[in-house]
């Protein structure tokens, strides 16, 4: 493999590679165990796992969520109207680059006159 000085003295600090150049002889793989059927955790026990975990879990207090979700929620307003303009904007500058033609009536009436 065709490495430069900068790769070669990374390797080297990551213990990848001996002095000279070669390669650090690596380890075996293990191969992973093979489970039997009767090793599997039951639902029984899944769900009992689960909850003692969920006990170890820090919840927020109320106000802690009442707080967070005030602020997502001016955090999603002045984004959507932040949108809003822009969308405004760029529909304004459209209109400025491409006017619409100044027919007398809406489209649907031109298209019927033109019809009969």
């Amino acid at each position: 493999m065709a490495m430069n000085r900068e790769q070669k003295r990374a390797l080297q600090r990551a213990g990848q590679l001996t002095a000279d150049g070669s390669p650090v002889a690596t380890r075996e793989r293990r191969q992973p165990q093979v489970r039997s059927a009767d090793s599997r955790t039951s639902p029984a026990d899944f769900v009992r796992e689960v909850r003692a975990e969920l006990r170890k879990v820090s919840w927020p207090t109320r106000a802690e969520t009442i707080r967070l979700s005030v602020i997502v929620f001016i955090a999603i307003v002045i984004l959507g109207a932040f949108i809003f303009l822009i969308d405004l904007g760029f529909g304004q500058f459209t209109d400025f680059l491409f006017p619409s033609p100044s027919t007398s009536g809406s489209l649907l009436s031109g298209a019927w006159s033109a019809l009969f």
